[in-house]
């Protein structure tokens, strides 16, 4: 076999590849015998039908497409290993000559990973958000917390701000009442404002079996982003009282003896917070100034492919999970389909250019993951989908994704490299030193979960060793 690369642009190529007849015989006995399972000749036992019946019968055309099917994979794959390029999804496949007992020649375009050239990032310098915790911030969250202890009440008297209303609403659009508009016994607070524009004003005033309409742009559902008519019947109202912000409500509401005690976990707490905060967006802008200092070519069919399951996704998975489908979130976040568009391809290309980037980073610096590493990103991963680790490592293993985690925790480490190289001050003009605390604090709690897994995450960690570092995207030719 011989091959040759054409670079067509920097994302990509296309391969000639051309097959001497005699390494063609593989296939072309694999042909035959398939064929002769598949057909029967009278006078022949299935299977034991010669080659030259199978022509006579069926034709050498048939027998050959068959096993250049069979073949073109792996001569496709030996090209790319011998041109050692990093192919991204399928290639567009077309045989240009097949001369029967000579030569098999076809030509594959594909696009592939761009050769990228990593400046210097430690001049990066950015600026963040300075933590800062005010009293007040601590009087919100101890506020937040007496609210989770309020008692209620029911009263006979028309309701009033901070009320507790039992209710029931219809909404109606058009005149129309919908079908997921009726809702029943629901409690709300009246001030809260955690459900419909126009609620407090229209409950306010009324005893139970009162009712009121009012109009409010609907935030979720089949009427999401619609104005509709709401009726409210309330069937009860009751007064909340609030606990006494004292010792004695820091002993029931916490571990602690004093207000006081509780009032500087707080304040630590939402320290905590913020630091963890500040530390995303370091990372985010950090990421942001090392993209402006990398020109990344983006292959446009992996572009496409990319905004295409962005869109599918929020469309078929998330939106659905809202109630609403992709006009009613278009209403609600007042974008026209094309804004939506152009800001869906920019987060594509984003991703794209941070994968590329991040993987050149970690190539260059050979920033290999352990098996401890991967073992404890599967645990994370774990957690935030809800499974238990096990489960996740088996979906894991058997949906070949081990290479894509692997991936991951790469790429997260790349950009780990490129942070604590920058510079990074807060708003106050502090030098910003992002230690460790948080990541170890994240990295104990994985491994004591990651002790209770099975084999299952043994299993996944050792298809680490055989994950190479060649794309999830990477795929077999489809004929074109």
């Amino acid at each position: 076999m011989k091959s040759a690369v054409e670079t067509l642009n920097p994302t990509r190529v296309r391969l000639t590849v051309e097959v001497p007849f005699d390494e063609l015989k593989p296939s072309l006995d694999a042909a035959y015998r398939k064929i002769n399972q598949q057909v029967q000749v009278p006078g022949f036992r299935k299977g034991k039908i010669p080659a030259r019946v199978i022509d006579q019968r069926f034709g050498r055309g048939a027998v050959l497409e068959e096993a250049v099917n069979d073949a073109l994979p792996k001569f496709y794959t030996e090209a790319v290993n011998e041109g050692e390029l990093t192919p991204l999804g399928q290639p567009d496949v077309d045989i240009t000559e097949l001369k029967d007992n000579e030569t098999l020649t076809f030509t594959a375009e594909v696009d592939i990973r761009p050769e990228l050239e990593i400046p210097d990032f430690s001049g990066i310098e950015v600026t963040v958000d300075a933590v800062e915790v005010a009293d007040e911030d601590v009087d919100k969250a101890v506020e937040q917390l007496r609210e989770r202890f309020a008692t209620t009440t029911v009263v006979e008297r028309e309701a009033a701000d901070g009320d507790v209303v039992k209710i029931d609403l219809e909404a109606r659009v058009d005149g129309e009442l919908l079908e997921d508009g009726v809702a029943q016994g629901v409690n709300y607070t009246i001030g809260s404002g955690q459900m419909l524009d126009g609620l407090d004003e229209a409950v306010i005033g009324l005893a139970a079996g009162g009712t009121a309409t009012f109009t409010s742009e609907l935030r979720g559902g089949s009427g999401a982003g619609s104005e509709a008519e709401v009726t409210v019947t309330v069937e009860s109202v009751s007064s909340r009282e609030l606990p006494e912000l004292d010792d004695e409500f820091a002993q029931l509401a916490s571990e602690f003896d004093t207000l006081e005690e509780l009032r500087e976990d707080s304040r630590s707490r939402l320290a905590d917070e913020r630091r963890y905060q500040q530390a995303t967006e370091a990372q985010e802008k950090v990421l942001d100034a090392l993209l402006e200092l990398v020109e990344v070519p983006l292959p446009e069919k992996l572009l496409a492919e990319e905004i295409k399951t962005r869109k599918h996704n929020l469309e078929h998975h998330q939106l659905p999970q809202l109630g609403m489908d992709l006009d009613a979130y278009l209403k609600l976040q007042e974008k026209t389909a094309e804004e939506f568009d152009d800001e869906l391809k920019e987060q594509a290309e984003k991703g794209i250019r941070t994968q590329f980037v991040l993987d050149a980073i970690a190539r260059r610096d050979e920033l290999n993951v352990s098996q401890e590493e991967l073992t404890e990103h599967l645990v994370r991963r774990a957690q935030s989908s809800g499974m238990s680790p096990d489960q996740f490592a088996k979906a894991v293993v058997e949906g070949n994704q081990v290479s894509m985690l692997v991936g991951e925790v790469s790429r997260g480490k790349a950009l780990a490299s490129v942070v604590e190289a920058a510079t990074v001050r807060d708003s106050n003009g502090e030098l910003v030193e992002l230690d460790d605390e948080d990541e170890s604090e994240n990295e104990n709690a994985e491994g004591a979960a990651a002790d209770e897994t099975d084999d299952a995450v043994a299993e996944a960690v050792e298809a680490n060793e055989a994950a190479t570092a060649g794309d999830s995207t990477e795929s077999k030719p489809n004929e074109g």
